[in-house]
């Protein structure tokens, strides 16, 4: 029997059309996170201190010896989005083109059964409400920080994803997401005129070999059934048409979903840039701003999930996902503790643009089933 009620889905449907109607940039949901705390003291959830605007909520439950802990991000991005919906954004150049709004309405929907039904809830549930998963610093990494999560058992979090077919929830029973490292590498030659190249050190040309040597690494270092990428993005050189520099900078980023391969990276990059810079006279400067680790699920916790997704909605609606090479904060959550990161599908007509495009919109028929999925999460833990 669906526990999530058609009412119970509507509320959730018109919270997440408000909430994507005012949306905010990373480390500054100050207004959303005052409403999720309305809502949290209104069902009597007990507030739990924490760094702003993190929100963090507890209901005590009727057994209360293991406690499993749910998240939810809240954060938006800089885009300005594009369309014809009757809830666009409010806020100039900002936007929820990701689905965070439909996550913080998933679970505050979760949250507001869970109060409503205290007596049919057994272990103590953790509402994570955060802030700042698309910006560093991480909101996750916070509240892992501040020992918000220390006594939890599991923590569980869901993703509307997509590129997963409408209609499947998405799981690993391992590696899920990729690390997210951002690359900066400094290139310093000797500037000249661009007729007498012989009398330079060219970074403009160096930095091509290093474009190229870099591929090298994840070809012939990686173990080859190591998913791991690395990507060249943005180039700064030069300020006229007949001017050698002296410096080029390169920017880029790196993923791994393993923090071997992560690690292995990082220190390969610096051997080989330094070394075919300095081969060609110039000199090397590289920087790696660490950032989120590799999303790995347990294995215990995901079998769980699967058994939740098949007894609830059927052994069709489950599916055994690759792992992807996008980043996600939640991973500061597995390193402390077992859990699943979930990914809700919802590719189809409702939801064609890929996420972060200005035309991105979620399907919102699909919240019934994460609203439902989180409560029975809970329920049978």
């Amino acid at each position: 029997m669906a526990l999530c009620t058609p009412i119970l889905a509507q509320w959730a449907i018109s919270e997440r059309r408000y909430l994507h109607q005012y949306p905010e940039l990373s480390g500054q949901e100050y207004q959303t996170a005052a409403y999720v705390r309305k809502y949290l003291q209104e069902w009597k959830i007990e507030l739990i201190p924490c760094e702003p605007p993190n929100v963090v909520g507890m209901l005590r439950g009727t057994d209360g010896k293991k406690t499993i802990a749910l998240r939810a991000d809240m954060d938006a991005l800089p885009v300005v989005e594009e369309g014809e919906k009757p809830y666009l954004s409010k806020n100039e150049g900002v936007a929820h083109v990701c689905g965070h709004d439909g996550h913080t309405a998933i679970l505050l929907a979760a949250a507001k059964w869970l109060s409503e039904n205290r007596a049919d809830v057994a272990p103590n549930v953790l509402f994570l409400f955060q802030s700042s998963e698309e910006m560093l610093p991480s909101g996750a990494q916070a509240i892992v920080r501040q020992g918000a999560i220390d006594d939890v058992d599991a923590v569980f979090g869901l993703h509307l994803w997509q590129p997963l077919e409408r209609g499947k929830i998405g799981i690993s029973m391992g590696a899920m997401m990729a690390s997210a490292d951002d690359l900066r590498i400094v290139i310093t030659g000797r500037g000249g005129h661009g007729s007498m190249p012989h009398e330079t050190v060219d970074p403009i040309y160096v930095a091509s070999q290093v474009i190229n040597a870099i591929q090298g690494i994840v070809a012939r270092c990686v173990n080859p059934i190591e998913p791991a990428v690395i990507s060249i993005c943005r180039m700064e050189a030069g300020s006229t048409y007949n001017i050698i520099p002296n410096q080029a900078v390169l920017y880029g980023t790196l993923r791994a979903q393993s923090e071997k391969t992560r690690q292995l990276l990082a220190r390969e990059l610096k051997q080989t840039i330094e070394t075919l810079c300095s081969a060609w006279g110039a000199d090397a400067e590289v920087m790696v701003d660490w950032g989120t680790p590799p999303v790995v699920n347990d294995e215990r916790m995901s079998r769980f999930v699967a058994d939740v997704v098949t007894d609830q909605f059927g052994e069709s609606c489950l599916a055994i996902v690759e792992p992807v090479m996008g980043g996600e904060d939640f991973s500061y959550y597995l390193e402390r503790k077992p859990g699943s990161f979930i990914f809700i599908g919802m590719r189809g007509e409702k939801s064609c643009y890929p996420h972060h495009h200005p035309r991105f919109d979620i399907d919102e028929d699909v919240i019934p089933t994460a609203v439902e999925l989180l409560i029975q999460l809970v329920k049978r833990f």
